[in-house]
């Protein structure tokens, strides 16, 4: 008897990012992937997951394929202009003695 084949890539499920959100009033992070059928039994397994011992109060979950992101070989394009527009930094003034942390 052969062994049984195994499932191509069309029988995988798709793959979610998964964000949790620790405590109200603070950002969502990324904690992880998983793979899912559908949005929402992705939420419901990154709960099982990513929040067994009540770390997070709100969790997102978005499609892997549908992020998109810069490509690291454009870095230069996106990030390293800002070095030359020193306008965009807080050096040109002094801040009044009264504030503080700003």
């Amino acid at each position: 008897m052969s062994a049984p084949a195994a499932e191509s890539p069309r029988d995988e499920w798709p793959l979610f990012e998964v964000f949790v959100r620790p405590k109200s009033g603070l950002d969502h992070k990324h904690c992880g992937s998983l793979h899912a059928a559908d949005a929402k039994m992705a939420v419901q397994l990154a709960r099982e997951v990513y929040t067994r011992r009540q770390e997070g109060c709100s969790v997102w979950v978005v499609k892997s394929s549908d992020i998109t992101a810069s490509d690291p070989g454009d870095r230069a394009m996106y990030f390293d202009p800002m070095e030359d527009k020193v306008y965009r930094h807080p050096s040109f003034y002094e801040l009044p003695e009264g504030v503080r942390h700003l």
